[in-house]
C-alpha cells in the first residue's frame, strides 16, 4: 500500500494560499503571512510521518463463524484511513476491525480485501477498483476519502465527480457501498487557529457534498465528523497515532464501531439509521 503520504507536513500547510485567497483581497498578505507562520509551527508540533506503508491486514475472519455460510466479501477503498495507516498492528486497522465486527453480527466468515492506498485522492479511486480481478464481487465496499483532496486544494465538484464514478463502478460489481465522508480536519489540535478552523470548514464542506452525491446513487454515507470526530477532540492522546494526524488502533476501533450500523444495513442485517448515518430515500 504505497503512495504519497498527506501527513503532517502537507496538513500543516493546509491550503495556505487557497484559503487565504478565499478571504478576499483586503488583508490577504497579512493572512498569508500568519498562516505560513502557523504552518511552520504546526510542522514542528505534529511530529514525524508514519511512512508510506500500512499494515497488510487482508485475511479471512473465521473463528467460530467458519461453518455458518460462505464468506462475506468486504472491500476497503480509499486513502490512508481506509488502508489503516497509524494502527500499531494489522488487526488494528479500520478494515480488520470492521471485518471482525461484521463477522460477529452476520455469523459468517468475512474476507477482507484492501485496495486503499496511502496518499490517495478521490481521483485515484477508480484505478483502485479497476485493478481488481474482473471476477471479484464484493458484498459491501467501504470507501473513505477526502482529507487529501482538501489539503491538496482539489475543487469540491471535481472530488465529488471522481467519488461518484467509484461508487458506480463498485455497484456494477454488485457491491453495496458505504462512504465515510471526509473527516473534520479541525480535530488536528496541534494545528493552530485560524489555520485549523479553515481546515475544518473546508473538510466539512467536502463531506456535505460527498454525502449528497453518494445518496443520489443509492449508496450509504456516514458523517465521520459527526459520529467519531468528537472522540478525537476529547481524547486525542488515545485516538491519534504518533504522527498526530492518522488514527491509532483505538481511533480505528472507534471509527469501525461508528461505521458498523451502516455497513450492517448495507448487507441487510439492520434497518435503523442512527445519527450521522444517511441512507438513500426509498421510492
Amino acid at each position: 500500500m504505497r503512495g504519497r503520504v498527506a501527513g503532517p507536513v502537507v496538513v500543516a500547510g493546509l491550503v495556505v494560499a487557497g484559503l487565504a485567497g478565499a478571504l478576499g483581497a483586503a488583508g490577504a498578505l497579512a493572512t498569508r503571512s500568519l498562516l505560513r507562520r502557523q504552518a511552520a509551527a504546526a510542522r514542528a508540533l505534529i511530529g514525524k510521518p508514519l511512512g508510506e506503508t500500512a499494515h497488510d491486514a487482508d485475511r479471512v475472519v473465521r473463528k467460530r463463524y467458519a461453518d455458518r455460510g460462505p464468506c462475506l466479501e468486504l472491500l476497503m477503498v480509499g486513502d490512508s484511513i481506509a488502508a489503516g495507516l497509524g494502527a500499531e498492528t494489522a488487526k488494528g486497522t479500520l478494515g480488520s476491525r470492521l471485518a471482525k465486527d461484521v463477522a460477529k453480527a452476520v455469523k459468517r466468515p468475512v474476507r477482507l480485501r484492501t485496495v486503499a492506498r496511502v496518499g490517495s485522492e478521490s481521483s485515484m479511486l477508480l484505478d483502485q477498483v479497476a485493478g481488481l480481478p474482473a471476477s471479484y464481487r464484493p458484498d459491501v465496499a467501504v470507501v473513505v476519502v477526502g482529507g487529501n483532496d482538501v489539503t491538496h486544494r482539489v475543487p469540491v465538484a471535481e472530488s465529488v465527480r471522481h467519488l461518484q464514478a467509484c461508487v458506480r463502478a463498485l455497484q456494477e460489481r454488485g457491491a453495496a457501498v458505504v462512504v465515510g465522508t471526509c473527516p473534520d480536519l479541525g480535530t488536528l489540535q496541534p494545528v493552530p487557529q485560524p489555520l485549523r478552523a479553515l481546515g475544518s470548514r473546508a473538510s466539512r464542506q467536502l463531506a456535505a457534498a460527498q454525502r449528497e452525491a453518494v445518496l443520489t446513487l443509492g449508496a450509504r454515507a456516514v458523517s465521520l465528523a459527526d459520529v467519531v470526530g468528537p472522540f478525537f477532540i476529547t481524547n486525542p492522546d488515545e485516538m491519534f497515532s504518533l504522527d498526530r494526524f492518522h488514527p491509532s488502533s483505538m481511533g480505528y476501533h472507534r471509527t469501525a464501531r461508528a461505521m458498523l450500523p451502516s455497513v450492517l444495513a448495507a448487507v441487510g442485517v439492520r434497518d435503523d439509521v442512527p445519527f450521522g448515518h444517511h441512507a438513500p430515500a426509498t421510492r
